[in-house]
């Protein structure tokens, strides 16, 4: 027996005082230690019973800044401020201008549309009332940002892969505009019209284009409102555009690799205050432009403010791109509602498009019979 317990053990009252002296040290010590690990751990934000950042609520991700930075910008990160007004100013003038009113006397649009770009090309839409891409740039730590990506340095996609590069430019050669010509007719096997399921996974209402419910969500050209509901051991993303929901696990095991989802598995982890949610087990077809079955995201959430999230991804799948990429943007809050997006009640337009393309082939092989 040391010197130490003989005289705490003489002395019982000055061994219980010492022992609650250390408790409170140690007390003192772990919540020291947490400020440390976790800088937010005591920030002004909401929080859930469990003390964990209270990510629910309501954001219109909408933004002007596109994922890619325009190569005029190079490495260049940030807009100065004259630049995002520009950018702004320019924007409120082209959304003014396709929101004019028409004249009412105007002729008919010609068959098949004028083949004019914008609203009123060749599906005839009549004006920009639906697009919604936001005001403004997005704005991170107190300056504009030239795109959504930030790594690679120039803010682009890594370049694609020898083997992808081959597989894009066949499926854009069978993704050819419809001309009115049934140019399809010209190649062995299925055409794009044989069969719905050649058709794209929007055109399908499977999916929202632009990878909108993601992952990685990224900004699209309308419906940009996502809603969060949280609880202990899940995180729920309900997506404006499809109508899409994400299911997050937290602290949870990935699904076998043979179960795929077209929103992939999505399993999410606590470091410090922010959410990490890693996502894999992908069909072969994605939200996501390009991306094969191996496409590995990983998302963090971070709450950085009582009415702003700060959403960043890092995409990898080194079947598709060469390297990995990077990206992030702000996601704030909106008291706007969440409206129903009805892609495919009916869905009469698929129909029309498979009809369509049947009588374009008839139009040919009449022709060919003809002799023309």
């Amino acid at each position: 027996m040391t010197d130490f317990e003989r005289r705490t053990c003489a002395r019982p009252h000055l061994a219980a005082h010492t022992r609650a002296r250390l408790q409170a040290w140690r007390r003192l010590l772990a919540a020291w230690a947490l400020m440390l690990l976790t800088p937010l751990a005591f920030a002004d934000i909401p929080r859930t019973a469990e003390g964990r950042p209270d990510l629910s609520g309501t954001y219109d991700v909408a933004t002007l800044t596109p994922l890619q930075r325009p190569e005029a910008f190079g490495d260049n990160l940030f807009l100065t401020p004259e630049q995002a007004e520009r950018m702004q100013a320019q924007e409120r003038a082209l959304m003014a201008s396709g929101q004019a009113r028409s004249d009412p006397d105007r002729d008919a649009p010609p068959a098949g549309g004028d083949g004019s770009t914008g609203a009123a090309g060749n599906v005839g839409g009549y004006n920009t009332f639906w697009i919604d891409r936001g005001d403004s740039a997005i704005l991170i730590d107190g300056k504009f940002r030239t795109s959504i990506i930030t790594d690679p340095p120039d803010g682009r996609r890594p370049p694609l892969t020898a083997e992808s590069r081959e597989m894009l430019m066949a499926r854009r050669e069978f993704a050819r505009q419809n001309t009115g010509e049934a140019w399809w007719l010209e190649y062995d096997g299925p055409g794009p019209y044989d069969d719905p399921e050649l058709r794209p996974l929007g055109e399908r209402c499977l999916l929202g284009f632009g990878s909108t419910a993601g992952p990685p969500m990224l900004p699209v050209l309308y419906n940009n409102i996502k809603r969060i509901v949280q609880t202990p051991d899940h995180v729920v993303i309900v997506i404006e555009m499809n109508n899409d929901a994400r299911i997050i696990r937290i602290d949870d095991e990935h699904e076998p690799a043979d179960v795929r989802r077209w929103l992939g598995d999505s399993v999410g982890r606590w470091e410090g205050d922010t959410l990490v949610v890693e996502t894999t087990n992908f069909r072969p077809q994605t939200g996501l432009g390009f991306a094969s079955e191996n496409l590995h995201v990983v998302e963090r959430f971070e709450r950085i403010d009582a009415d702003t999230l700060r959403y960043t991804f890092t995409v990898e799948d080194p079947t598709v791109w060469t390297a990995p990429w990077s990206g992030e943007y702000p996601w704030p809050a909106t008291d706007d509602r969440m409206y129903e997006y009805a892609c495919h009640e009916h869905n009469y337009a698929m129909g029309n498009i498979l009809r369509g393309a049947r009588v374009l082939e008839a139009d040919v092989l009449e022709a060919q019979a003809d002799g023309e």
